[in-house]
């Protein structure tokens, strides 16, 4: 009986796994943004998007205060290859991307050679909210750490 059960199982097509709840969409509430209201950024949106053999592209782009906009992109492989990113390079030129659990993204982006900071994204159990914790080194040396939290763009 147990032979049977096994070859039964075997023979089931394999079901293909729930799309991660990080795809999509997101917008940054501005009105948390841990600098004075006068230097925060009018909007900020994220998305993600599965680009295939098992790459993800990612898009940011921050309209500033001043009508001004910046996009950085990248397409990037998710098992941590760090691969280019295009656009405003003012902050980054390079990532690499893992997935250790479908809610959970850890970027680290690099410029010059040099870590700028990391990221790891986590969307909520209901799937509506993102958060998103920065960390990188201040201008005294000292390690920092950031959170923004997103919710999702229908």
């Amino acid at each position: 009986m147990t032979s049977f059960l096994a070859i039964a199982l075997m023979s089931v097509a394999p079901v293909n796994p729930a799309p991660s709840p990080l795809l999509g969409s997101w917008s940054v509430d501005v009105s948390r943004l841990p600098m004075p209201p006068e230097a925060r950024p009018k909007r900020v949106t994220i998305s993600f998007s599965d680009s295939g053999d098992g790459k993800w592209t990612t898009n940011v782009d921050i309209y500033g205060g001043d009508g001004t906009r910046r996009h950085m992109a990248g397409a990037n492989a998710l098992d941590g290859t760090p691969g280019p990113v295009s656009g405003d390079l003012a902050e980054a030129d390079s990532v690499a991307v893992k997935l250790p659990a479908p809610n959970v993204m850890v970027m680290q982006l690099a410029k010059g050679g040099i870590p700028a900071s990391t990221r790891v994204y986590t969307v909520t159990a209901d799937g509506k909210s993102m958060i998103e914790t920065a960390a990188y080194v201040g201008p005294d040396g000292k390690p920092l750490l950031r959170t923004n939290y997103f919710s999702r763009v229908e």
